[in-house]
């Protein structure tokens, strides 16, 4: 009799263990995913997969980013948190939380992959820039337009044999307001990101060290920075003409890491609100860079804080 109740005893044990088991949440299982970076706010990456638009996937301190190399693909370089741009193919392995979010243990991505990502998002900066540009001729142009307006209201009600000519007018006035407005939807929808602030660091030629001048500069934005919810620093470093393509390309990349030490180091952002500094090279802002002042104009690397327009619209 005791020999049958130890037998009883024992299977009775291993059965909770076994529910135990089955019990685990499936938050708990290692998973893994391919897809592409829609975008980025802070440490969250919005993520599309085969079997979701919208993956959210949670960056943390013990989170491994790596660049696939090799002709077997089997050896990964370290990479920072900085090179996961929007744009970017990346494969994640993780577990989900109690959110159904994606805290990822590992993230990889091909070398071929990230310079996509890279020019793709160098083209949109170039974009939104010109569409800065645009949009202010369009304030100008409208506020011409509204002082015309009212111009012509007062001859209207002096001159009223001139009634006919002030009502074509009008008509013209309406239909450039309509097209200014179709332009500004157009220029505010250029990418996904709001540009909040911005610091130009200029530099001597052929010098990559940061003027001490700049330094206060850079720790005010920063600071500036951390008070936007989901914000991110873009940081842009371009040469002028004089010199070789290959020389100026590294000018441009040497400063554009020394103005990011100085944000991470004495402006304390974390890593994770940084984008991958972009090194431009010659840069094309200047126009033709062919006098002393426009090579001057074209030494330099820009700092910008952007935020998230889908953060910015929950916030």
């Amino acid at each position: 009799m005791t020999q049958y109740l130890r037998t009883l005893f024992a299977i009775r044990l291993f059965s909770l263990a076994v529910l135990a088991a089955l019990s685990l949440p499936a938050s708990a299982q290692n998973v893994k995913v391919q897809g592409l970076i829609k975008g980025r706010s802070g440490a969250t990456l919005i993520v599309q997969t085969a079997d979701s638009p919208t993956l959210l996937v949670l960056l943390t301190d013990s989170t491994h980013v790596g660049q696939i190399q090799g002709v077997l693909q089997s050896r990964r370089k370290e990479m920072s948190m900085a090179a996961l741009v929007p744009g970017l193919a990346i494969q994640v392995e993780g577990a989900f939380d109690e959110q159904r979010q994606l805290v990822a243990k590992l993230i990889k991505f091909k070398g071929d992959d990230l310079k996509r990502a890279q020019s793709i998002q160098a083209g949109l900066h170039e974009t939104r820039l010109q569409g800065e540009r645009n949009r202010e001729e369009i304030e100008k142009h409208e506020q011409e337009l509204e002082r015309q307006t009212a111009a012509l209201a007062a001859q209207r009600e002096a001159l009223q044999k001139q009634q006919q000519q002030v009502n074509a007018h009008q008509e013209k006035i309406a239909a450039n307001r309509a097209a200014i407005d179709a332009a500004v939807a157009r220029f505010g929808q250029l990418d996904d990101y709001y540009i909040l602030d911005e610091v130009v660091v200029y530099f001597a030629n052929g010098k990559i060290s940061v003027d001490p001048q700049y330094k206060p500069q850079l720790v005010q934005l920063a600071a500036k920075a951390k008070t936007v919810t989901g914000y991110m620093i873009e940081v842009k470093g371009y040469a002028s003409s004089a010199g070789s393509v290959e020389l100026n390309q590294k000018l441009s990349e040497d400063r554009a890491h020394n103005v990011v030490n100085i944000l991470l180091q004495q402006g304390r952002v974390p890593l994770t609100n940084m984008m991958a500094p972009g090194a431009m090279g010659e840069s094309q802002s200047g126009g033709t860079d062919k006098t002393a002042e426009a090579q001057a104009e074209n030494r330099k690397v820009v700092v910008r804080v952007l935020q998230n327009k889908g953060v910015a619209g929950v916030s």
